[in-house]
């Protein structure tokens, strides 16, 4: 969630700060009016998929936890692949939005909307992300960790506004892009936990790959269990199948994430061919 709500703050952060600069603070009403109106829809859409889940039992609610865990994976990737590529040109990009919308007939309901579609995004997968967290952890655990998380991404973000100038965000969402990926990969492990549990998915040995449930730290009813198997998908007594999804997800993911990227050639005109002069 400092993340999530990093990214959601950083983008009131940077269009409050141009509005500075052009010195028009007096839109500041109209962006917070999009920030509450997105914060709105995306508590109601994680209400609405929280009770729909809870009215589902045995089988059916196993599989729905297996769609939303596999949801959220997907979700997540998209994401952590986009702000690599978004990182250097979020400022930009948003401050062309804010002079697109300055243009308008209706500019306060033009930023409205800037804000609102840009925080929408966070909050839905927000939403999406806690929902596949709390499918074996306590709710309030869930939450207070969330509220924690949205603090600290807040006071970020105040920094980046009240210090004028932004935080290397290239390394920040590389570091914690790494994080999300291996978040991720445990999510593509509970993922096929879910469906053997449905009885959709069978496997290939019952022994599991090893049995460490002998170490009471290691399993979910300590605390120290809980935040393995939240943060990364850790099973004191996987299935084969669990490890394979695991590493088949993560390795190829770290891989293509970490690769430097390709700047693109510019290739320079041919030189005019020398008139050869004969003399005569």
């Amino acid at each position: 969630m400092v993340r999530e709500g990093f990214e959601a703050a950083l983008v009131v952060a940077i269009v409050f700060a141009y509005l500075r600069r052009i010195d028009r603070l007096d839109l500041g009403r109209a962006v917070w009016q999009g920030v509450a109106v997105a914060a709105g829809i995306s508590i109601a859409i994680g209400v609405v998929v929280h009770i729909t889940i809870g009215n589902l039992e045995g089988a059916a609610r196993v599989r729905s936890f297996a769609a939303i865990s596999f949801l959220a994976l997907c979700v997540l990737t998209w994401m952590v692949f986009w702000m690599k590529r978004q990182s250097r040109a979020i400022k930009g990009d948003l401050e062309g939005r804010v002079d697109a919308a300055l243009t308008s007939d209706n500019v306060r309901r033009a930023i409205m909307a800037v804000a609102l579609l840009a925080v929408l995004r966070e909050g839905i997968e927000a939403a999406l992300f806690l929902i596949a967290a709390a499918t074996e952890e306590d709710g309030w655990d869930v939450l207070v960790g969330g509220l924690v998380g949205l603090a600290i991404a807040s006071a970020l973000a105040a920094a980046v506004y009240v210090g004028g100038r932004s935080l290397p965000m290239k390394a920040f969402f590389r570091l914690t892009g790494v994080v999300l990926i291996v978040f991720a990969a445990g999510l593509a492990s509970r993922t096929v936990l879910f469906l053997q549990v449905s009885g959709d998915l069978g496997s290939v040995s019952l022994n599991g790959v090893y049995d460490l449930t002998g170490h009471a730290w290691l399993t979910q009813s300590t605390e120290t269990g809980k935040f393995l198997a939240a943060m990364f998908g850790w099973d004191p007594r996987p299935s084969v199948e669990q490890v394979v999804a695991y590493l088949g997800y993560l390795i190829p993911v770290l891989v293509l994430f970490l690769r430097p990227e390709r700047r693109p050639v510019v290739k320079r005109a041919d030189a005019p061919a020398a008139e050869v002069v004969t003399a005569s």
